[in-house]
């Protein structure tokens, strides 16, 4: 968990920067290495060790020294230094969405304002309407940003979670007499955040596991500890509950703890209407207590007549009964899928060179990327002109001719301005292969706006895939008002992809928005929106929220072939433009 603490640090180092109007490029280099760290799932000590913290994207010399000096005292001067610059507060405030370091400035040096408590007081007792610009909306706005931001600290995005959990398994393996180890609770059903951490342990001798859980690297305080369960904060503050069970018990107990709540009482509902009991230890019948199943999970499910159900379908919305018929999804897996759409590279906004995130595509067996650099008008976001989108498509084509059995397609993604027309002209999007169309302003225009502008971009024969649909960032932004019903049947009937954006703080589309897209016929693809190397690896969390969407390989654009991919964007385009059929995609002509 160091390097998330570092992260932190680094993101935090960052805000002070800039509330004191410090240089732009020192703040954004701090941020770049923050942003490094919170998704680096290796071992930082040992690159560390090896003098090879330089090897991480954005980290230099001066960055670097900063990391080891955090590695081993367990602190950085150059924070403690900065946060006795600034008033006390500060901090907190810039931690609350929607405030920069200017109105952070305002509420200390006008309102006098030093906790979030206090800006939370002022906001309902009235007092932000004197400020310039503020009025009651804004007052509104502040109060739900802060119910927003408390969201956010008590629960975990889903990458944290898998790499804290990552970490303890990993060590709780290593000791002796350990046979069977796995997350529990709400992380292993893939839900979008996770509020506590559960693990569970099979072992003879449980002692020697409780011994290593509590004095793990990771452990800032025992929270409780017995003979079979404990609980820690860890030194982010975040809650780690283990249990650890009997060998023969282990599969009762991976699905008594897996849960839902909802779904473990109508198991246990149906396990009484057979006579029969259900608990961690296993499946009793009730007349002579005779153990039926216990040690595999599936045998749980098969002792009350039911097939096996995947985790991240257990929160009883109809997969019980489901697996009464043998019904269930075959869901998508990881080896099901093919490749990875909606990826920035240096061009825009990403860190990493275009040839480096071509081979890591490669590397990883795909058979196709989407490069989808930002079009011109996302100027944050370094949006490239039509010359220069012109030029990448030049070189793309260029790397294509020297591959085989794998393929860059020309992508961007492509801006869908406020009235619904697209950022770069039609005779651009006809050379692209691949166009993600997704909205980065004007997130408070009216639903009806903000819908007609989607469907507006779905209707273009060039839009391959819509990307983040509903614009919202989790525990920062609320989702834009907009008519997904409407925006679900316009896509089916255009063959035009809808995103599951597996960036942790967006995943969006939603798992219950996903199902229902899938359900009316609609093709879904998972995106990482990758923006440096490590982000690729969200491809994990995508599939969790696919997977709890009831999703089928069918029903995934990732899972078809190159050939398939090609013919389906080809399908749209002619099926759209009519008589005047595009040229075919995926040509390498210049």
């Amino acid at each position: 968990m160091k390097q998330h603490e570092l992260s932190t640090l680094f993101e935090q180092i960052a805000n002070l920067l800039e509330y004191q109007g410090e240089n732009v490029f020192r703040i954004r280099a701090y941020r770049r290495a923050a942003e490094t760290l919170a998704t680096f799932s290796g071992d930082l000590d040992h690159l560390a060790t090896a003098g090879r913290l330089r090897e991480l994207s954005g980290i230099g010399a001066d960055l670097a020294q900063k990391i080891e000096e955090y590695l081993t005292t367990g602190q950085l001067d150059a924070f403690e230094r900065l946060r006795k610059t600034v008033p006390s507060g500060v901090l907190e405030f810039l931690e609350v969405p929607g405030v920069g370091p200017k109105l952070a400035k305002v509420f200390v040096d006008r309102l006098k304002l030093k906790t979030v408590a206090d800006l939370e007081q002022a906001a309902r007792d009235g007092r932000l309407r004197a400020l310039p610009g503020f009025g009651g909306k804004k007052e509104e706005n502040i109060l739900k940003a802060i119910g927003l931001m408390k969201q956010g600290r008590e629960r975990m995005t889903l990458n944290v979670a898998l790499s804290l959990a990552q970490q303890f398994l990993t060590r709780l393996r290593e000791v002796p007499g350990v046979l069977n180890v796995s997350t529990a609770g709400s992380l292993r059903r893939m839900k979008e955040t996770i509020g506590d951490l559960d693990l569970l342990v099979a072992a003879r001798r449980p002692g020697p596991v409780m011994e290593a859980f509590q004095r793990s690297p990771w452990t800032g305080r025992v929270l409780a500890a017995g003979m079979t369960k404990a609980s820690i904060l860890t030194t982010r503050g975040l809650q780690v509950d283990l249990r650890v069970v009997k060998p023969a018990s282990f599969g009762a107990a991976l699905q008594y703890f897996t849960g839902s709540k909802e779904h473990n009482v109508v198991l246990r509902e149906l396990a009484v209407r057979k006579g029969l009991k259900v608990n961690e230890y296993g499946v009793f019948r009730v007349s002579d207590r005779h153990r039926l199943a216990g040690t595999e999970e599936a045998d749980v499910y098969r002792a009350l007549g039911l097939a096996w159900i995947p985790p991240e379908l257990r929160e009883n919305n109809g997969e019980l009964e489901a697996a009464k018929v043998g019904r269930l999804p075959t869901l998508v897996e990881a080896k099901d899928i093919r490749g990875d759409f909606h990826i920035h590279t240096n061009w825009s906004d990403g860190a990493d060179k275009l040839e480096v995130i071509v081979q890591a595509g490669k590397d990883r067996g795909y058979e196709y990327i989407a490069i989808c650099d930002h079009s011109q008008s996302l100027r944050i976001a370094r949006g490239m002109s039509i010359e220069r989108i012109r030029e990448q498509m030049g070189i793309l084509r260029a790397l294509n001719a020297r591959l085989t059995g794998y393929q860059v397609l020309l992508g961007a993604e492509v801006d869908i301005l406020a009235d619904g027309s697209m950022d770069y002209p039609d005779e651009v999007l006809a050379d692209l292969d691949f166009v993600v169309g997704s909205i980065h302003s004007g997130f408070k225009q009216s639903e009806s706006a903000i819908t007609n502008r989607i469907l507006r971009a779905i209707r273009n024969p060039y839009v391959t895939l819509i990307a983040h649909p509903t614009g919202r960032l989790i525990g920062e932004r609320e989702p834009y008002q907009v008519n997904l019903e409407a925006v679900f049947q316009a896509a089916k009937e255009t063959n035009t992809v809808l995103e599951i954006n597996a960036c942790p703080k967006r995943l969006d589309l939603c798992d219950t928005a996903a199902r229902r897209a899938q359900e009316l016929g609609v093709m879904l693809a998972i995106s990482t929106d990758t923006h440096r190397l490590t982000h690729l690896d969200h491809m994990a969390v995508g599939l969790g929220i696919a997977r709890r969407a009831w999703v089928e390989p069918r029903q995934l654009l990732n899972c078809l072939t190159r050939h398939e991919l090609l013919a389906w964007i080809a399908r749209k385009r002619t099926t759209l433009a009519g008589h005047a059929a595009p040229r075919r995609v995926g040509s390498r002509r210049r």
